[in-house]
């Protein structure tokens, strides 16, 4: 387990199931949580998070490219799937969690690490007792659609052990 993980791993052990999920996201976004050891790999940052809404960053470069020469598509559904998700979280109460259960995306146009920082928005469009659904847009540094995605989400009680 790397460092960051462990670190993870000890911060929900010591109780940030306490915390509502606006409140969970930004305390990793003031460095009192640390990131999940994907967004520290991908360097994927929160950059701002409201109830239903939540936007991250990344700069994309050649580690990420396929053998075509752009960013492979992984890295823009993995930013997609961030920005929904915990667009959801921010509207969960403590106690509750969630997973993807569906991720559609529609690539727009080609990444490149011209692109300059990607900025992934997302939004719940709806939030349901056991289901909520959200949509995505990835911005390049210019402010053109990258891509945009649509996720449902299930929704259920945090486990007590993690």
């Amino acid at each position: 387990m790397s460092d960051t993980t462990q670190k993870l791993a000890k911060a929900l052990a010591d109780g940030p199931h306490n915390l509502n999920g606006l409140e969970f996201l930004q305390r990793i976004a003031d460095g009192r949580l640390p990131p999940p050891s994907f967004a520290v790999l991908l360097d994927i940052r929160p950059v701002e998070a409201d109830k239903g809404r939540a936007v991250f960053a990344a700069v994309p470069d050649t580690r990420f490219y396929n053998p075509l020469g752009t960013v492979h598509g992984g890295f823009a559904a993995t930013m997609l799937d961030t920005c929904m998700g915990c667009a959801v979280h921010t509207r969960l109460k403590a106690g509750q969690s969630y997973t993807t259960l569906d991720l559609v995306v529609h690539y727009v146009r080609r990444i490149s690490a011209a692109s300059g920082e990607l900025r992934a928005e997302g939004t719940v469009l709806h939030l349901g007792r056991t289901t909520a659904s959200a949509s995505g847009r990835l911005i390049d540094a210019r402010g053109r659609l990258l891509a945009h995605a649509t996720a449902s989400c299930q929704i259920f009680s945090t486990p007590s052990e993690h």
